[in-house]
């Protein structure tokens, strides 16, 4: 039988009030900009401004809760990774996005 210390065990609880806190979070940031977006309260470029919030503020939820992207050692880890990962996509969206205008500017001629 494994033994478990305190310290392990009160990394387990916080961590299932980490992801419970996300996950309503999570919610939340999602019911938000349906509401406004489905009742038409607000007009357009508002909604969309609320919007653009949310989706700023719920990945900021997703990377804090649930990919553990905080100041610790593994936190600082995944950050490295996570831009590492950004930064590729963009290069090839960028590119692709680049390529493509280069293709049809020299296409119409």
């Amino acid at each position: 039988m494994a033994h478990q210390s305190v310290s392990d065990k009160a990394h387990q609880d916080s961590g299932a009030k980490g992801y419970i806190t996300g996950f309503v979070l999570s919610l939340v940031l999602t019911m938000i900009p349906f509401y406004f977006a489905y009742t038409g309260v607000l007009p357009r470029e508002t909604t969309i401004e609320i919007l653009i919030i949310t989706a700023v503020l719920q990945l900021v939820v997703h990377l804090f809760y649930f990919l553990h992207m905080d100041s610790s050692e593994r936190g600082i880890f995944n950050m490295v990774s996570f831009v590492f990962t950004a930064v590729i996509v963009f290069i090839v969206i960028a590119g692709s996005i680049w390529i493509m205008w280069n293709l049809n500017h020299n296409m119409m001629m």
